[in-house]
C-alpha cells in the first residue's frame, strides 16, 4: 500500500515499496514554498529527514522549486533531463540524468521520462512515470494535450495520473478530460490550478465531467491532503 500527498501547484510526495523491498519517498516538482503549500521546505525536511529521489520535470521556478535545498538536506538524488541534471550536478547535488526514451537505469524505482509540450531553459520539458511494487503514477509536468498519451497507457499502464487543468500555460479542463480518455488511469488527481489568477480552474467541474463521461475516479486533494492507494 502506498500514498500520494499533494502540496499545491504541481508538487507531490509519493510513498511506495521499491523493487528492493524498501519503502521509498519520491518528491516530484518540489516547490514547497508555493503560496498554497501547508509546509515550508525547512519543516518538510525536518519531518521526513530522508528522501530517496526528487524528480524535476523542467527548470521553471514553479517546478524546480526547492529541489537543490531538499536534495542537500535529505541526501536525495535529483532525477532530471540530461541538461538540467548536469546544471544541478555542478551545484553539488547527486543526480540521475536521462532522456526521453526507455526506462532509466535505476534498480529500485521505475522511472520513464515522457514527452511534454511546454518550454524549458535546460533541455526539454518532460512528464514522468514513477512506480514500484504498489502502483505506477504518471505526472504529466507542464504540458498541452498530445495524442501519444495513448502510448503511455499502452506501454506503462499508470494507475494514477496527475494532470494539469489550469490552462494558459498547460492543458485546461477540456484538454485534460481528453487526456484521461487517452491515458485510461484508475484514478486522476488534478494539479497546476488556482496558484495564480491566470490558472484559475474549478477542479469539481473537472471531476464531474470525468466521472460522468468516462467513469474514472477523480480525487480532488487540498494542499496537505493524502490519498492512500490502492
Amino acid at each position: 500500500m502506498g500514498s500520494i500527498r499533494y502540496f499545491g501547484h504541481a508538487t507531490f510526495e509519493l510513498r511506495f515499496r521499491g523493487f528492493d523491498g524498501k519503502d521509498k519517498i519520491v518528491l516530484i516538482d518540489p516547490w514547497l514554498s508555493n503560496p498554497l503549500s501547508p509546509i515550508s521546505p525547512s519543516d518538510y525536511v525536518r519531518e521526513v529527514s530522508k528522501v530517496d529521489y526528487v524528480v524535476v520535470t523542467h527548470d521553471h521556478g514553479d517546478h524546480l522549486g526547492d529541489a537543490e535545498f531538499i536534495a542537500k538536506k535529505t541526501g536525495a538524488k535529483i532525477v532530471a533531463i540530461y541538461d538540467l541534471a548536469v546544471s544541478l550536478g555542478k551545484k553539488g547535488v547527486e543526480t540521475v540524468d536521462g532522456n526521453i526514451g526507455g526506462r532509466l537505469c535505476v534498480n529500485d524505482v521505475f522511472f520513464v521520462f515522457t514527452p511534454a509540450l511546454h518550454s524549458s531553459g535546460h533541455g526539454v520539458p518532460v512528464g514522468i512515470v514513477v512506480g514500484g511494487e504498489d502502483y505506477r503514477v504518471y505526472h504529466a509536468g507542464d504540458t498541452g494535450l498530445f495524442t501519444e498519451m495513448m502510448f503511455i497507457h499502452e506501454l506503462y499502464k499508470p494507475d494514477i495520473a496527475l494532470l494539469p487543468i489550469g490552462g494558459h500555460y498547460t492543458m485546461g479542463i477540456e484538454e485534460a478530460v481528453k487526456a484521461v480518455e487517452l491515458l485510461k488511469p484508475k484514478t486522476v488527481i488534478p494539479m497546476h490550478y488556482n496558484t495564480f489568477p491566470l490558472i484559475r480552474a474549478d477542479p469539481e467541474k473537472f471531476k464531474s465531467i470525468v466521472e460522468e463521461k468516462l467513469g474514472v475516479r477523480v480525487a480532488v486533494l487540498k494542499p496537505g491532503e493524502e490519498l492512500v492507494y490502492p
